[in-house]
């Protein structure tokens, strides 16, 4: 391949290129607006995401002291340089002056006319989704008893919107796909109070959830078929906003019966209820298994029965003489990234059984990486003696 001066041929764009037949050549000159062109980057993209791409169904996601991501509606992308020794030409398509000296030049050598020389590109690779930022902004400003008894001043309300979100500030603040940010939302248990996103105080929480129970008995509802329409009624005379009761049957509650035109049907979960009261009960501090269980299932309301098993990833014990301790130790609690999360876990504990540790590590998720891949990368694991349950401890 030829590098000429472009006045010794015809002009020629991409068009030339990419009509070239195999075992044939072209000559290549400077263009004349060649130049380094730093706006001009190259993408290299698997081929599912070329639609995205096309359709422009994608941003760009990051503060400015973050390295930028690329998100689709449901994933999240690394955007990655990778230099080449290789020159690569950068060949705009055809001008119609390129055209027409075409046409008026059948005999004329055709020279393809090269813009820039990249130094490499630029490859996407999917990672998880940087969350944990998403619970410092909403645990800014979370939706209390003192804030829903307050009257509409326009001075008190102007107050309450420090530290508040609408779904736009989240995705220019948090580098997570659509898709994703409604999950990490829902993780949190977060509701969206007169356009912004909140996360309940715990007392907020404790006092509606309390509330729901008291009226399950008060009305002798069955745990397995509140109706929607009966439950938001009565927590509404209780002074709660019907969106909020309406939360709360999410976060506790699942739909059993969508309801045909009529109020639908709810059922107390065990586990998120009865995690809910065990949290509550251990924020007294740590206390012996004998006495938590006591406390634990006196709260049940009836028809509720649970095992001390449905604790797992919200409750830790240990062994004092011949005691056994309860405390409170919350899977929500931890980091999402995998090395900031056993970085934690090891400082907690020194070593883990696997029936202990599982609970904590099994909602990790890293693109390319199974779940055996992450415990070899960050554990390392041991057998006492054989047939024994593994032991794992810091790598």
């Amino acid at each position: 391949m030829d590098i000429i001066h472009p006045q010794a041929g015809c002009s020629g764009g991409a068009e030339a290129v990419l009509g070239l037949q195999s075992n044939s050549s072209i000559s290549i000159a400077y263009h004349p607006l060649f130049g380094p062109h730093d706006d001009l980057m190259l993408l290299e993209l698997d081929e599912k995401l070329l639609p995205e791409i096309l359709h422009q169904r994608v941003t760009l996601r990051g503060q400015p002291d973050e390295d930028a991501v690329l998100c689709t509606s449901s994933k999240t992308y690394a955007v990655k340089f990778v230099g080449t020794s290789n020159s690569v030409f950068l060949i705009p398509p055809s001008d119609k002056v390129s055209e027409l000296c075409d046409k008026k030049n059948d005999d004329s050598m055709v020279v393809a006319s090269v813009i820039k020389v990249a130094p490499g590109c630029m490859e996407l690779v999917e990672v998880a989704p940087k969350l944990d930022k998403l619970k410092l902004l909403l645990s800014q400003n979370p939706y209390s008893f003192s804030e829903a008894s307050e009257m509409d001043f326009s001075e008190e309300r102007n107050k309450t919107k420090i530290g508040l979100y609408r779904w736009y500030d989240l995705v220019e603040r948090l580098q997570a796909s659509d898709e994703e940010l409604k999950l990490g939302l829902q993780s949190l248990s977060a509701v969206e109070i007169d356009g912004y996103w909140r996360i309940l105080d715990d007392k907020y929480m404790n006092g509606i959830l309390n509330m729901l129970l008291h009226n399950v008995i008060l009305n002798d509802w069955s745990i397995n078929a509140l109706n929607e329409d009966d439950v938001l009624g009565t927590l509404e005379t209780d002074g709660f906003p019907r969106n909020i009761a309406k939360h709360c049957l999410q976060v506790y509650c699942s739909k059993v019966d969508e309801g045909d035109g009529v109020s639908c049907k709810w059922k107390l979960e065990e586990r998120r209820v009865c995690g809910h009261l065990a949290r509550e009960i251990l924020k007294e501090g740590k206390m012996k298994m004998e006495i938590f269980m006591e406390k634990w299932t006196r709260k049940f309301p009836d028809g509720m029965h649970a095992s001390f098993d449905i604790l797992e990833g919200e409750v830790l014990t240990e062994k004092l003489g011949v005691e056994t301790w309860v405390y409170s130790f919350s899977l929500s609690s931890l980091p999402s990234t995998p090395a900031e999360r056993f970085a934690i876990l090891f400082r907690e504990r020194p070593k883990w059984e696997w029936k202990d540790l599982q609970p904590y590590v099994r909602d990790l998720r890293v693109p390319g990486l199974s779940s055996e891949g992450l415990l070899l990368k960050y554990t390392r694991r041991t057998q006492p003696t054989m047939g024994a349950e593994p032991v794992f401890s810091a790598r």
